[in-house]
Order: C-alpha cells, then structure tokens, then sequence
C-alpha cells in the first residue's frame, strides 16, 4: 500500500491510506499522502469486523474524495455503501482471494458469510486491479469483472546485493495459518542454520509453543515486526528465504506473495511452493528451488541441499539479478496511474 500511495500522490492524487491501530502498531512514519488509524475496542473475530466496518463507513461519508478504494473484502462494504450514497467512484483492490484463505474456508458459517460479501459487493465494482492473471481470471468468470493486473513488486534499486550473505535462513510476512510453520519450525530439527522469523500474525503463539517442543530456541528467533525500510536492509543479507504455505483454499494456490519479489530484488535464493504463479516466473527466470512436499523431512532436505549447493545459489542469485530487471514497482507503476488516469477521464 505504501508503494501505490506514494505512487499515485506523486501522480498528482492526494491519498488517505486508512487502517487501524493496534497496542502493537509503530508510529507512523512521515509520507508524501495523509495516513488515517481507526482505532477499535474489539480487535479480532465478528465483533471486530463489525465495529472496524461501521468506523471506516463513518469516517469515509464525512471524509471529502473523488473516489474510494477497497483494499480487500474486509473494507468492501463500507466503500461501496459510501460510493452508493455520496455517488462517488469506487475501486476494488484485490490483493488475495479473500474467502479461500485457509481461516476462512476452513470455517463453513465465516466462509458463507464472507462469500455473501463477496457475491453482493464485487460485482458492483467494474473498475478494480489485483496481484496476478490467476485471480483475474478466477473474479473474471465469477462475477464478470474486468480487472487489471498489477504485480505488488518493490522498487528498482541500484545498489546491488552483498556478495557475501551470512549465515542465516530467513522469513518475512505474516505469521498467520497455512504458512506451513506446523511442518516448516520442525524441520530445523535437521538444518544447522539460524532461522530469523520477522512478521507477526494469528499463528504467532502457536509458533512459540513448536520451537519450545522442538528444542529450537537456540535455533529459531521470532524477531517481530519490522519497518519496510530496516527489512529492507535486513533482507540481502540471507542466505535463503523462504516462502511455503499450504495449497488449502485458492488464496494460497493462486496467490503471488510479497516475499517472493522482496527476495528476488535482495539478490536471495529461495524455498518456494510449486504453485501457478511462481512457477510461470521460475520457467523464465530459475530464482527459486521450488517444492510441492511441505513434510518437515522433506522441506529439511530440501533447505540442506540448496545451501550446500555453492554453484546452483550463486546461479540463483544472478538470475534474481535479471529478473528483477523485468519484475519491478516502475513498470507496475505506470499500469497503476494509466488505471486512474482512465477512471477519471
């Protein structure tokens, strides 16, 4: 969100990103658009979903625009009531397939009441964009929209990688459910390399209580949450990232994460699933090893021979190099301002 706020601001638009602020929130750092935290009494499960949405509607029929973007199916309601009754604009911004992530598909009455959502809102929304072809399809046949693909890649650095990376395995995101961390926390059990875990997210205890059980604190530190700028510098620094979760629900399946360029444009060889999306760039450009076995043998053994690969990582990390010549935030950008240069035209 960072990278198309400052994009679209520095096109001429002025932003308000919203969101909403939690005990564990960092200040906000200053940008070239407004920022906006709701504050909410309830902070997980329907009660929150209800309150969050109720705050944004209010915020966002007193707040003056031109257009309102939803970011997700979780602010889709309010946007696109406010839309309705103001008779302004509305985009929809689909980062995932919401109602096919794990937590919510594996939960039958969650899973209808968001695919309710889903069938009532995204239909109204002609104009809109996502991550990948895969979900542009998916959207296009099941409610007929036609959105525009535009990839969530970082910005084009000069500056090249390290040449020597020290010596340990990496992870960035969310720690949350399907990310595999069940099967992937054990598998260190096998790897005699430092794992730094940096995100936070609803498996976070969960987390914990495996490294415990495993004997892994020596082995495994949970690092919290970081700035994109300090991860930023963090990241070139690894020696692997990794980027496994599970293929239950269509979210994961179909899905073309951050990480995935984050590593890439750090120069980092990668863990990654074998799913369409990253498949399709690993055919043209070899930055990853990739893996459909996500057993905690088999994710070991794979991890232990990457890294003692010396010729097949120094092939990775060249290949990252050129892809990222190709997967970059100014090509993505100018897709980005010519979508609202023609909405409003």
């Amino acid at each position: 969100m960072q990278r198309i706020c400052t994009s679209l601001s520095n096109g001429g638009y002025q932003i308000t990103l919203v969101g909403r602020k939690l005990k564990s929130s960092v200040p906000l750092q200053r940008k070239p658009y407004a920022q906006k935290r709701l504050r909410c009494f309830f902070n997980k499960g329907f009660l929150f979903y209800s309150e969050y949405n109720l705050r944004l509607f209010f915020f966002l029929l007193a707040k003056k625009m031109d257009a309102v973007c939803a970011i997700d199916l979780d602010t889709v309601l309010p946007c696109y009531f406010v839309s309705l009754l103001r008779k302004k604009k509305k985009v929809y911004d689909a980062h995932e397939l919401f109602c096919e992530m794990k937590e919510v598909v594996s939960r039958p009455q969650v899973h209808k009441l968001w695919k309710a959502v889903e069938k009532f809102c995204v239909p109204k929304f002609a104009q809109g964009y996502t991550v990948n072809a895969n979900i542009r399809d998916i959207l296009k046949e099941e409610y007929g929209v036609h959105y525009e693909v535009i990839k969530n890649v970082p910005l084009l650095q000069e500056k090249p990688p390290p040449a020597q990376p020290e010596n340990f395995i990496l992870y960035q995101g969310a720690v949350n459910e399907g990310r595999s961390f069940e099967t992937l926390i054990p598998a260190f059990q096998w790897i005699n390399v430092p794992f730094f875990i940096y995100g936070d997210g609803n498996f976070l205890s969960q987390a914990k209580v495996l490294i415990k059980e495993n004997k892994l604190e020596e082995k495994i530190f949970l690092k919290g949450k970081a700035e994109p700028g300090e991860l930023k510098k963090i990241t070139p620094h690894a020696l692997l990232g990794i980027s496994v979760f599970e293929n239950k629900g269509k979210s994961n399946y179909y899905s073309l994460a951050n990480r995935f360029f984050d590593y890439m444009h750090a120069g980092v060889p990668q863990l990654c699933v074998d799913y369409p999306a990253y498949r399709e760039i690993n055919d043209e450009y070899k930055v990853a090893v990739l893996t459909n076995d996500l057993s905690s043998p088999s994710l070991a053994e794979k991890i232990n021979a990457v890294i003692h690969d010396e010729a097949l990582m120094d092939e990775l990390r060249q290949n990252c190099i050129r892809a990222r010549e190709k997967f970059n935030w100014q090509a993505e950008e100018k897709i980005l301002l010519q979508f609202y240069q023609h909405l409003f035209a």
